[in-house]
């Protein structure tokens, strides 16, 4: 290039990290959300650092010059609104950083679930020494709706563990690589009678937004467990706690909901056969020092005018299997 392109960065509450690099070879303006506007103007890239921000849709009239942005974030359904989508700016996301995270949350809960670790710690807190049985999560079956980069990453670790695992997408295929086989979302209500974890990873889109309705949360067996590392609205909360107070359904662990911070009164909190956890699957002590070496990678490629890792699909809502 033959002029130092200009980056806008979105800081928010956290300082932004790992720009030593870049600001050597570009204009890197930082701004806090009100005044996003203002560095938006006649920049080349944004980088959203501050990924919940709802702050670009009022600022978009200043990114006339914009031709990449990057989200520190797997999810992007915040991100896309219609103006964004009907452009020409390329988006990319975090894809890959919180792989590994959200794989170790998942098989957390899982073993938090089968070895009763809540209601252990409680009498801990009684100071009770009270023996119970737990389960083995080697030889039961997850299936997990959602087989992009973090699904995938999920699925060889609980095979790793001897857990047997089938996914769901959007198109039904045999002989995958990480899950030997895929449904199709639209046949979910059908699979879900014999599963001991149902593990939702899939983005939100408008695809999968309540994809798993009441129809899918009545047809799980008592047994089952539901883990939801991926987003709220991808099922029907009233349904799971409808079950979850009846005592038909063995617990739910929850990183995720509609509406957050979970509401304070909300039933959720005090069912006992169910973990809270607010929204940290992705977090690990790495995540910043990842996600700002992945943003500096991604801006030599750019700056060279090679190919992006992560660019989203803005018309589904995320990056293509095959496309990272």
């Amino acid at each position: 290039m033959a002029e130092r392109p200009v980056i806008a960065v979105l800081e928010g509450s956290r300082p932004v990290r790992g720009l030593g690099r870049v600001a050597e070879l570009a204009e890197v303006r930082t701004a806090q959300a009100a005044e996003l506007h203002r560095a938006l103007d006649g920049a080349d890239v944004l980088y959203l650092w501050d990924y919940f921000s709802g702050a670009l849709p009022a600022a978009w009239h200043s990114a006339g010059s914009l031709r990449w942005l990057h989200v520190a974030a797997a999810g992007v359904d915040r991100l896309l609104f219609p103006e964004l989508v009907a452009s020409n700016v390329v988006v990319t996301n975090a894809h890959g950083i919180f792989d590994q995270p959200m794989a170790e949350y998942v098989l957390a809960g899982m073993l938090h679930a089968a070895k009763g670790f809540g209601p252990l710690r409680d009498r801990q807190n009684e100071g009770a020494w009270a023996w119970r049985e737990g389960r083995n999560i080697g030889g039961t079956r997850a299936l997990i709706v959602g087989t992009g980069s973090i699904g995938r990453h999920t699925a060889r670790l609980l095979r790793a563990v001897g857990v047997q695992v089938e996914g769901v997408g959007r198109t039904a295929r045999e002989h995958d690589a990480d899950f030997g086989r895929v449904h199709a979302s639209s046949a979910l209500e059908r699979l879900v009678g014999d599963v001991d974890w149902l593990v939702l990873l899939a983005p939100l889109t408008p695809a999968t937004e309540n994809l798993v309705h009441a129809g899918v949360i009545d047809a799980l067996p008592p047994t089952a467990v539901l883990v939801n590392a991926g987003r709220g609205r991808l099922l029907d909360e009233q349904a799971l706690v409808r079950r979850l107070t009846a005592g038909t359904l063995a617990g739910a662990v929850l990183d995720t909901f509609a509406v957050e911070p979970l509401p304070a009164a909300h039933p959720l909190w005090s069912l006992p056969s169910v973990l809270v956890t607010p929204h940290l699957a992705s977090n690990a002590d790495s995540w910043l020092d990842d996600l700002a070496a992945q943003f500096e990678r991604n801006f030599l490629l750019w700056i060279a005018g090679e190919q992006l890792p992560g660019v989203i699909d803005k018309d589904l809502g995320y990056v293509p299997s095959g496309t990272a």
